[in-house]
């Protein structure tokens, strides 16, 4: 077969060196090949749920993926572990569903990591409220939510009931990719189900004492939709390390960007310098979770922590055997 026998086909479920894809006749099952598997210099550069490769079919049912495409967007966070490494969630997505209950899951400074993410991958985020019908503060916790969100759309809804489902469903116009990111118990399953108007994926009570669900989900799907959109679904994210850049974490802190224009010093880090204009005008909680993220985006893009960190674990590891050797 020469290069004009491969065709395009979307990633909907990768798992390791194993995938399925949707090509014009259908969805089949799908391997990389070696060489592939080879130029890759990192996970990362491996094919995730969303992404466009060529594949060079090798049965009616399955294909040989060859090459991957270039990504239009892309969701990343930090690799779970000590590894520096990138980990793609999904890829060539339009929408993020950033789904968060109004129950004991309601965190905003979640929800602002969550924003960070899908700035640094392109993606326009959209905060979604869920469990509307079993929240008494439902209006505190949406102004509080609006207060953080920026430009981000801010939908409160119940996947149980249905109620606000319209204006989300909405969103999903034909050639669309949405992805539904929250943490386990935030209802994505249940929202899943009351989009596409099916029973396709289980659900779960979530546990009493913390709202925390019982991972219904276990793998990340892309799902085509009957309006021609299509929707990833992803497992609950127990935590999500940051895979971005400070203009990332400066998208969504806006507001301290341009309180910080005030301040006496113009490398104010707003902690303890004097005629600081944004440590008396913003939220407390809101000002930590800015100087975190702004530490966890530091360290991605200046290696010179790590480096040092393992010049310190040489230098004892030296010292130890020297020592030991007397």
């Amino acid at each position: 077969m020469s290069s004009q026998d491969l065709i395009q086909a979307r990633v909907c479920f990768s798992s390791g060196q194993h995938a399925r894809v949707l090509t014009a006749a259908g969805e089949c099952d799908a391997h990389l090949s070696g060489a592939l598997e080879y130029a890759a210099e990192s996970t990362a550069g491996l094919p995730a749920t969303g992404d466009y490769v060529l594949a060079r079919p090798i049965d009616a049912v399955t294909v040989l993926i060859e090459q991957l495409l270039p990504r239009r967007t892309k969701l990343s966070r930090r690799a779970a572990g000590t590894r520096r490494e990138e980990q793609v969630l999904a890829a060539n997505v339009d929408l993020a569903f950033l789904l968060c209950g109004l129950d004991g899951d309601f965190n905003p400074r979640r929800i602002e990591r969550y924003l960070a993410v899908a700035h640094e991958g392109g993606v326009e985020p959209v905060i979604v409220l869920n469990k509307a019908d079993a929240c008494p503060d439902r209006d505190e916790r949406l102004a509080a939510t609006r207060a953080i969100a920026g430009d981000a759309i801010v939908l409160m809804i119940s996947a149980l009931t249905g109620e606000g489902c319209d204006a989300l469903i909405q969103l999903l116009a034909p050639g669309l990719t949405a992805v539904l990111l929250g943490s386990s118990g935030a209802g994505k399953s249940t929202l899943l189900n009351r989009i596409t108007g099916s029973e396709m994926h289980s659900t779960a009570a979530v546990r009493k004492h913390d709202s925390r669900g019982r991972h219904t989900t276990t793998h990340r799907e892309l799902i085509p939709l009957p309006t021609g959109a299509a929707l990833i679904d992803t497992p609950g994210l127990r935590e999500i390390q940051l895979w971005a850049g400070e203009s990332s974490i400066a998208a969504v802190f806006d507001d301290i960007a341009l309180l910080a224009t005030r301040c006496r010093f113009a490398d104010c880090t707003h902690t303890s310098e004097p005629a600081c204009a944004v440590r008396d005008a913003i939220d407390p909680a809101r000002l930590n979770s800015f100087h975190k993220l702004q530490r966890e985006a530091a360290r991605h893009t200046d290696p010179r922590p790590e480096k040092a960190r393992w010049r310190a674990i040489h230098k004892a590891q030296k010292q130890f055997h020297k020592l030991r050797g007397r």
